[in-house]
């Protein structure tokens, strides 16, 4: 990996980076979007391409399941499996320990799970989790951490953290010792719950490690925790971060999340969120998200936004189309996905353009203000921003401001 520092934000902590791997370069800060089988729901590499994306998800527990390593060996990866020519991530299978909880054991040796489709057992140790990595050849690899939801307490958390530190010491020896290490970017994984000292004793431990890193996560977060709590830790763990090494948020989505974690200095993110909430009818726009469910869209024929280059706006597809198909019809799916990728491409797009131009602090009044217009501005946004020397109250101090996750959505009655 190439990783180069070009542009700095002058008020915030953000920044704008190169990082180059095997298959390319990636600019960031960026949003990742998650193909967790190998492939984005609905759409194809070719179309993925197309629409300027240059780096994807897959997940290693699920891959190792189906369509297995067999396979994917005999594919010569998961870049030909999928026929993907860009860059591609992998987690670790990490998070299935939290997601798939019921079917799975913690040891020390590693993680022992039941196929949710056979009950065949499987032990997925630090040292597998790196091996399946490499047989799928994604540019970065997740360590294997032990994962708790982040509503956890107690000393379960402290256990999972240590684990977490333990588990990285054995994938960066077995990555190490594999002769993949020049192709393959083995990221740490920073855990610890919503305790500021165990983050930051697991920062401390992770950071002595860097030499065998090319890049650090923050996970353990995402998972109902209050958002006041969430970007702290955020704030935290990027403050301590070094600064030549990529930093990614993990499971990350929301529009104001975005913004919000790169203003403290988040390189990455990634998330379902954009893909799933178009399979139920929510596009995404810079008003707001749009429920397309709802009845006021019957007769609107406009298109989901003027200004939108996506494939489904350029060519003029009604709001009206959309209502009468969507959640009844793959081509609604198919539509609304590659408008809400777009989406997310114009919202980090357009934050690496006004940091090199020094202007991401107006940047971010102006998304905000056209966003949640009305709505009023979400509590924890405003808290996080002024940290970092952004109010979005400043030239509106008459702004609304809601506390709570403030996230804004339109109701699902689908009368209205």
């Amino acid at each position: 990996m190439q990783f180069e520092v070009i542009a700095k934000c002058h008020t915030t902590k953000a920044r704008v980076s190169r990082m180059t791997l095997k298959h390319g370069v990636t600019m960031l800060p960026t949003f990742m979007p998650v193909a967790t089988q190998a492939a984005i729901k609905g759409l194809t590499p070719q179309q993925m391409e197309a629409l300027g994306v240059t780096l994807i998800l897959n997940n290693t527990y699920h891959l190792n399941l189906r369509p297995g390593l067999e396979v994917l060996n005999a594919a010569g990866g998961a870049h030909k499996f999928q026929n993907w020519n860009g860059n591609l991530l992998t987690d670790s299978g990490g998070f299935q320990l939290v997601s798939l909880s019921k079917f799975t054991s913690i040891t020390e040796e590693g993680a022992l799970f039941s196929s949710p489709f056979t009950g065949e057992p499987t032990m997925l140790t630090p040292e597998e989790s790196i091996s399946i990595q490499h047989t799928i050849g994604a540019d970065i690899i997740m360590q294997l951490d032990d994962v708790v939801s982040s509503l956890t307490t107690g000393p379960r958390v402290e256990e999972a953290m240590e684990r977490s530190v333990r588990w990285l010491d054995r994938c960066i020896a077995h990555h190490q010792a594999s002769g993949q290490a020049d192709v393959q970017n083995l990221f740490a994984i920073v855990q610890g719950g919503l305790d500021p000292s165990l983050r930051d004793r697991c920062l401390d431990a992770m950071i002595a490690r860097r030499e065998g890193v090319a890049g650090y996560a923050i996970g353990g977060l995402s998972g109902g925790e209050e958002k006041d709590v969430f970007w702290r830790i955020i704030k935290q763990c990027v403050d301590k971060l070094p600064e030549d090494r990529p930093r990614y948020s993990m499971g990350i989505g929301f529009a104001e999340d975005l913004l919000v974690c790169v203003a403290l200095g988040v390189d990455m993110a990634d998330c379902v969120f954009p893909t799933r909430t178009a399979r139920f009818g929510v596009a995404l726009t810079h008003n707001g998200p749009l429920n397309l469910k709802l009845s006021k869209h019957a007769k609107d024929f406009n298109p989901l936004d003027e200004h939108c280059p996506c494939p489904t706006c350029a060519s003029k597809t009604s709001r009206a189309m959309l209502h009468h198909i969507v959640t009844h019809e793959t081509a609604a799916a198919h539509a609304v996905t590659l408008h809400n990728i777009v989406f997310q491409a114009q919202v980090m797009g357009r934050a690496r353009e006004s940091i090199i131009a020094g202007t991401f602090p107006d940047y971010l009044r102006s998304f905000f203000a056209k966003y949640f217009n009305t709505a009023g501005y979400p509590e924890w946004c405003v808290n996080a921003l002024r940290t970092v020397g952004v109010d979005l109250l400043e030239s509106t101090p008459e702004a609304k401001v809601i506390a709570g996750s403030g996230a804004k959505w339109e109701y699902a009655d689908s009368s209205r």
